[in-house]
């Protein structure tokens, strides 16, 4: 009896551990996170975790002996069906296996499952499955393929051109607009740098997304010509912006690319190209120095520009700088004339410590500042033979040596030579080296007076008016007819300059709508030389007093050219006229 009781405990303790390893097992199962199913060989459910209850939305007595074509679309039963069927016969796993199931409510929901068989003595009984709900990663995913599509569809009907690069500056995305305008295939590039030395274009927008990448700032509207070789006059503009991921982290750039060359085109038709660059005038002299300066733009060539003070000989220097191909690099200017022949040296070539009293450190010159960019030699007849020597080595030999060093420099700069003295005179002279001469004098843009195109005067009147307009935050239409028959009569000794300041004199002293005389200097308002507007060439013969004579010959210190040119006539007639001044009172041109 006591033997028979000690055997029913033994079964009863190894059912009481089956049932608790059973326990454990189901309490392991129930903490994976993905569902885990078993199915009999009729397709019902023998088996199912917590998280296969929470993942189709029933109760253990609803899934135990559930047939999986309960769940199923009719559409989607087949396909169920063939896989499980595939994993019976071939007895090898199936993973990744996506269909959709539907809930009590009605609702779809999308699973992802492996499936696996489940054998017993070497035979399979039935099937596991390992299901994860991925709805949420789908839409997700759905929703990025529809934002996708979106931007593809705004990036493609926009006419701008779109570039990503990343932070090496390879390509990361374009648009087919970009394909069109730089004539590119865009499969080719993606990962490739965006720039490739195999473009036949000027790349200057390497440069522009360059300093985007360095600095991470945005620069705006920057016009480029691309001197395409299967379009020349291609000019486009760029605006190249940090690219930057969703916690900010600076990623790379975007450059958009707009064509211009149609609409300047038109414009340039339109207006009669009336401008160029901050250059303002309409007359043909100007449309003459427009034409050479389009050419200009894209050489490298030394360039002298001459012309009288105030003539706008810098903004002529920096309109070939930037309408070229090293706009993006430095333009370094430097007036010779204010400057003695030691601290010339220093300021173009730089020194070493200790070249001279003075000389605490080492010091970078304009040349340095100026490599790979333009350097503006203004008033360069005022420099001195040994300034005239080292310009002439610096443009032959592209080297130059700091002040106190003999280790020569080398750099790649494009010089541009400004002047209002004759230079050829100076040659004469012997004031001028004549292979400096020559050397600088490649071409040479003869800037005109203003009194020699003064229908150009309404113009830059408006222009002026523009700009004083926000710097003095008003609203002034422009100038009077009056005003401006007065101002296109008066000669303009300072030229464009002399203009700018008497507009911003008349800015300063009015309160109104329009400018009226009496906001204007006094020496234009009192001006009575001609009996009205005139053009270069269409002057009138009119009578000079004496006192007038003298007192342009006192205001230009006894300079008789200057005073011929502020009268608005020769210098012979100046002499001539001196002479009859003694015995007359008034003398008549």
């Amino acid at each position: 009896m006591e033997k028979r009781c000690t055997e029913s405990e033994k079964y009863h303790n190894i059912e009481k551990a089956l049932k608790e390893s059973q326990e454990q097992y189901r309490k392991i199962i129930d903490e994976i996170p993905d569902g885990y199913t078993e199915f009999d060989l009729s397709g019902n459910i023998t088996f199912a975790n917590k998280s296969t209850l929470s993942m189709t939305r029933r109760s253990i007595e609803e899934l135990i002996g559930m047939n999986y074509k309960v769940f199923l679309e009719k559409r989607t039963i087949k396909q169920v069906y063939l896989v499980y069927n595939k994993v019976y016969t071939s007895k090898v796993p199936v993973k990744n296996f996506v269909h959709e199931i539907l809930l009590k409510s009605g609702e779809k929901r999308i699973i992802e499952c492996s499936i696996s068989p489940k054998e017993k003595e070497g035979r399979i009984i039935g099937f596991r499955g390992i299901w994860n709900d991925i709805t949420d990663r789908k839409q997700t995913e759905q929703a990025l393929v529809n934002h996708r599509c979106r931007l593809e569809a705004i990036f493609g009907s926009v006419k701008e051109g779109i570039v990503a690069i990343d932070t090496h500056g390879r390509l990361i995305d374009m648009n087919k607009q970009t394909s069109a305008i730089c004539s590119i295939a865009y499969e080719r590039l993606i990962g490739l740098p965006f720039l490739r030395p195999t473009l036949s274009c000027s790349k200057s927008c390497q440069a522009v997304l360059k300093n985007t990448l360095l600095k991470k700032t945005t620069i705006k509207e920057h016009q480029i010509r691309c001197n395409r070789q299967d379009r020349p006059q291609q000019v486009v503009n760029v605006t190249s912006s940090p690219l930057l991921g969703p916690n900010d982290d600076f990623m790379g750039a975007v450059l958009v690319i707009r064509d211009m060359t149609r609409l300047l085109g038109l414009e340039k038709e339109l207006q009669e190209r009336y401008r160029f660059q901050n250059i303002i005038g309409k007359s043909k002299r100007m449309q003459e120095i427009y034409d050479l300066l389009e050419v200009l733009t894209s050489l490298e060539t030394t360039v002298l520009i001459s012309g009288e003070s105030g003539t706008g000989k810098e903004l002529v220097a920096r309109a070939l700088h930037y309408g070229g191909s090293r706009s993006c690099k430095p333009f370094v200017a430097i007036n010779c004339s204010a400057l003695s022949e030691s601290l010339l040296e220093s300021e173009l070539f730089g020194h070493v410590k200790g070249a001279f009293t003075g000389a605490f450190r080492d010091r970078e010159g304009r040349f340095q500042a100026a490599n790979n960019g333009t350097i503006l030699i203004d008033e360069i007849g005022d420099v001195t033979p040994l300034i005239q020597l080292k310009l002439l080595r610096v443009l032959q030999e592209k080297a130059f040596e700091r002040v106190g060093e003999s280790i020569p420099q080398h750099v790649d700069v494009r010089m541009i030579a400004c002047t209002n003295k004759d230079l050829r005179e100076k040659v004469h002279n012997g004031e001028f080296r004549e292979d400096l001469y020559y050397r600088i004098k490649v071409v040479e843009i003869r800037l005109p007076p203003l009194r020699e195109r003064i229908e150009d005067l309404p113009l830059l009147a408006a222009h002026f008016c523009r700009l004083f307009n926000i710097k003095f935050n008003k609203s002034i239409k422009g100038v009077g007819n009056e005003v401006l028959a007065k101002l296109m009569g008066y000669p303009w000794p300072g030229n464009v300059r002399e203009l700018e300041h008497a507009m911003e004199h008349a800015f300063v002293f009015s309160n109104g709508n329009i400018l009226t005389l009496d906001h204007f200097p006094m020496e234009i308002i009192e001006y009575e030389r001609f009996d009205k507007p005139t053009f270069a060439g269409s002057q009138k013969k009119v009578r000079l007093q004496t006192h007038e004579i003298f007192e342009a010959l006192k205001s230009t210190n006894g300079n008789k050219s200057r005073a011929a040119r502020v009268l608005g006539i020769n210098r012979r007639t100046i002499y001539r006229k001196i002479s009859k001044a003694r015995s007359s009172e008034h003398i008549e041109e």
